[in-house]
């Protein structure tokens, strides 16, 4: 069982009726105002072939090589049957154009020359004559089907251009979707930093305090004051964080990313809390990258939070030694260390993130001897510049 025709399209219908009527109606009018000897009488097999010619456009969008054939092998057999010359070949150039515009070139170009072929080579056969105006004739279908070339082309660059316009569009909310991520990512590494490394010291001084109360309240008085700084550093630093978030469509931050410059201020923290912490700096200090510089700070801030908080040792080392190439950041103590790896926690989990993140790496385990030890190394990119 054979399937049903598509639906003609309204486009093709209107073009379809026009063509039929145009074909026709040039017929009709050159057989009755110029009636030429010879031609033979169109009604009803002249209006037949034009109604074969015109009529199957009406499938012009849906089987585009098939209607050509049709429509042009109908057109082309018109004229050798002697009828009056009407422009019924016009049904051929919209077809032509139509395959070639659709990307059906090697089909157009190859049907149209072969109608101009069939055309004058019947008329040279049999009639031993060719007519001057079939080189106009070839012109034409020519230009016709350069047309047809040239407006393709076009259609073709404009899509690929919308296509283009369409990706970058993609490409750019998926980049500001990344950013806006990765902003998030390190908004939260901040604030664990920050909540972790000071409220483990309140913790601990807090803890001291009580115990010295009635004892010694000189030194539990110590322990208070240092819960009272350490507090209001931390309100400050999560303000800090909460202003980013509120003013996410503003300029640069209106405070300065904590660097190396103040590991000292860390240090002291970790002092408060009973831990003698020694400060090693070694090789030349570099103006660090914004990455990196924050990435040294907070380094050192979660590891003797770590130190404070998990590892029992009474003493710990932090050394950052300048080298052409690269920042070393360690910090190691004298504490109960681990057995074996490391559980992967927020802290040293955050920490690695940070120094991939400008290109670093980071190792954290049991050092040799007893004790803990985290040494980073981040790249220092482009940074010649001495801080004196």
């Amino acid at each position: 069982m054979t399937a049903p025709l598509p639906r003609p399209t309204r486009t093709d219908i209107r073009i379809a009726l026009g063509l039929l009527l145009l074909s026709a109606g040039s017929t009709f009018v050159i057989g009755l105002v110029d009636p030429e000897p010879g031609v033979a009488e169109p009604w009803p097999w002249g209006y037949a072939v034009i109604a074969a010619a015109a009529l199957p456009l009406l499938w012009r969008t849906a089987l585009p090589r098939t209607v050509a054939v049709v429509s042009v092998t109908a057109a082309t057999a018109y004229y050798p049957l002697g009828y009056p010359d009407g422009v019924v070949m016009a049904c051929t150039a919209v077809m032509l154009y139509t395959l070639v515009r659709w990307g059906h070139r090697a089909f157009g170009w190859t049907l149209g020359i072969t109608q101009f072929l069939a055309v004058n080579g019947y008329e040279l056969l049999v009639g031993q004559t060719f007519r001057a105006e079939a080189i106009g004739v070839v012109g034409w279908v020519l230009v016709l089907l350069c047309t047809g070339e040239v407006v393709r082309w076009r259609h073709e660059y404009l899509r690929a251009d919308r296509e283009r316009r369409a990706e970058a569009l993609r490409t750019r909310d998926e980049e500001l979707l990344r950013r806006a991520s990765e902003e998030r990512l390190r908004l939260a590494r901040d604030v664990h930093d920050t909540v972790a490394h000071n409220i483990s010291l309140i913790n601990v001084q807090a803890g001291t305090a009580l115990y010295l109360m009635e004892n010694e309240p000189e030194r539990a008085s110590e322990a208070l004051a240092t819960i009272k700084q350490t507090s209001k550093d931390t309100l400050v630093e999560l303000r800090a964080i909460l202003g980013v978030l509120r003013t996410v469509d503003e300029g640069a931050p209106r405070s300065p990313v904590p660097g190396a410059d103040r590991i000292d201020e860390v240090a002291e923290a970790a002092r408060s809390a009973g831990i003698e912490v020694e400060v090693e700096v070694a090789g030349s200090p570099v103006r660090l990258p914004v990455g990196t510089d924050n990435a040294v700070y907070r380094t050192v801030q979660e590891a003797l939070t770590n130190v404070v908080r998990h590892a029992g040792a009474d003493r710990a080392t932090v050394l950052v030694d300048y080298r052409p190439r690269e920042v070393l950041v360690e910090v190691s103590d004298d504490g109960r260390g681990t057995l074996g790896e490391p559980a992967a926690g927020n802290g040293i989990t955050g920490m690695r993130e940070r120094a991939s993140l400008v290109g670093g790496t980071v190792d954290a385990g049991p050092a040799e001897g007893g004790g803990f030890r985290v040494r980073a190394r981040l790249p220092i990119e482009g940074s010649d510049e001495r801080t004196g």
